[in-house]
């Protein structure tokens, strides 16, 4: 038999969580019913209609936590490189339950969506009786599986920016073409104005304890013409190499370093650096 709570309301749902820290946010389950915790008590999310909505706003597109894969495929609102993301998560099965805020909060650097949200540097709305607060995705990343959510909080919302999305490049390596956990998987955006690059983000998944993003080095080519780009690409390059360092997992730190490294090359070669 399962324990747990099922609130009528987010309203509810966040008191509940203030009086019982100890309960698990449960929305489609998927990863939690593969660990099978013992003794747990359970915060049934799926019936909140509240967070099951995806919204257009002045500058974000706001999708909330308990919207499911399939969901998101279906929707107008949502971008094709983050469709194109998730249409390659496990099964259509899994896909109709997974949440976006469960593959963000299970705090795994393997999560398709959370790559994405990487590299579009979209922030999160944690929520709690005590009121709201924004986190940038990449600061909510402590290290695996730990992540700036008080005790207290839910996540509610995942807020991805409107513009500079249009010019991407994704890829995933796995073992298989479907059902495949990622062992490498890059993402990458660049946006140019009056010939000079205003954005360029790249962000690697599957490689680390958290996803990597290296904003800095970014900023090596940002404000550049594409040719003055290719002069500093090689410093670019030797930045980004000695930079990543890599974990182990299904394959070697040298294998997932190498792939990196080539998709990273790949992506500026197909952008014109």
């Amino acid at each position: 038999m399962v324990n747990g709570y099922r609130p009528a309301s987010l309203q509810e749902a966040l008191e509940i969580k203030n009086n019982m820290n100890t309960v698990v946010p449960y929305a489609g389950g998927t990863d939690l019913m593969v660990e099978n915790r013992k003794g747990v008590s359970y915060l049934f999310l799926n019936g909140l209609e509240e967070l099951k909505q995806i919204k257009e706003e002045e500058d974000y597109i706001s999708i909330g936590a308990g919207v499911t894969f399939t969901q998101a495929l279906g929707s107008d609102l949502i971008h094709p490189l983050m469709k194109e993301a998730v249409s390659r998560i496990a099964a259509p099965a899994i896909r109709n339950t997974g949440t976006f805020g469960g593959n963000i909060g299970n705090g795994s650097a393997k999560a398709d969506s959370v790559l994405i949200f990487y590299v579009c540097g979209a922030k999160l709305r944690l929520a709690s009786v005590q009121g709201e607060r924004l986190v940038d995705i990449n600061d909510f990343y402590i290290g695996r599986k730990k992540l700036d959510l008080r005790p207290e909080e839910l996540i509610t919302e995942i807020l991805i920016p409107k513009k500079g999305l249009d010019n991407y490049y994704y890829k995933k390596v796995g073992g298989r073409n479907a059902l495949a956990i990622s062992r490498v998987a890059f993402a990458g955006l660049i946006s140019i104005e009056e010939g000079r690059i205003k954005n360029m983000a790249a962000a690697f998944g599957a490689v680390s304890d958290t996803v990597l993003r290296f904003q800095d080095l970014e900023g090596m080519i940002i404000g550049k013409t594409l040719e003055e780009a290719k002069a500093v690409k090689e410093r670019l390059l030797a930045a980004y190499e000695d930079r990543m360092v890599l974990t182990r997992g299904r394959v070697s730190a040298e294998y997932r370093k190498t792939v990196c490294m080539n998709l990273f090359k790949d992506f500026l070669e197909e952008k014109g650096i």
